[in-house]
């Protein structure tokens, strides 16, 4: 018997830069060029990574017959982010690392969610202890250094509040008790930081004085 491909998604969260699927096994694995890979919100992409080069007629026939071609001034853009991946990596994590701390001190704040790993990302998300929506309007209000938006992995800085009642209704389908699960750790919203490569000290203040 023909054995079955194993597939793995990696998220643009981790970046090949701390997951390597095709090290732990994986045929195929799918990432998002968009986000850090490129790094600079200016460029849309994807990229399938092959194990075994036998493979890859099959996979050209597929995507030839789907119409996945990259633009090419979309992949030059891409190239141009890849070469300092690495180095950014290291920018948005120790970012990252500064706002989660200070952030984990704050008496607005109930909790915050981030990995922690060594170059893993920027990106956290923290819930708060009072309405989430109502800090959500005044940080959008206050914000200078932030940018009160959707998105990640960019140069900037970026944050955003998601409603638990929206993500359940749009993008889970849960039943009730895995409902109840989420909104357990999640309360009635969740605030997305994705932290970009400003000054760590910029970020704090900006922060500081938004809560405030």
């Amino acid at each position: 018997m023909k054995p079955v491909p194993t597939f793995r998604w990696t998220l643009p969260i981790a970046t090949p830069v701390s997951t390597q699927p095709i090290a732990l096994g994986a045929d195929y694995v799918v990432h998002s060029l968009t986000k850090y890979i490129c790094g600079h919100g200016d460029a849309l992409g994807g990229a399938i990574v092959v194990r075994d080069h036998q493979r890859l007629p099959e996979l050209r026939r597929v995507l030839v017959h789907q119409g996945a071609a990259l633009h090419p001034f979309a992949a030059w853009l891409i190239a141009r982010g890849l070469e300092t991946l690495p180095a950014r990596m290291r920018v948005h994590e120790a970012n990252a690392r500064a706002a989660a701390n200070f952030l984990r001190s704050h008496p607005k704040v109930a909790a915050v969610y981030w990995p922690g790993l060594e170059n893993f990302s920027g990106l956290l998300a923290f819930t708060a202890k009072a309405d989430g929506a109502a800090i959500a309007r005044q940080l959008a209000e206050r914000l200078r250094v932030f940018a009160y938006a959707v998105s990640l992995g960019k140069t900037k800085s970026l944050l955003f509040y998601i409603p638990t009642d929206d993500i359940l209704r749009t993008s889970f389908q849960l039943d009730p008790p895995g409902a109840a699960s989420y909104r357990s750790v999640d309360g009635d919203g969740l605030f997305r930081v994705s932290l970009g490569l400003e000054h760590p000290e910029d970020l704090i203040r900006d922060l500081d004085q938004a809560l405030a």
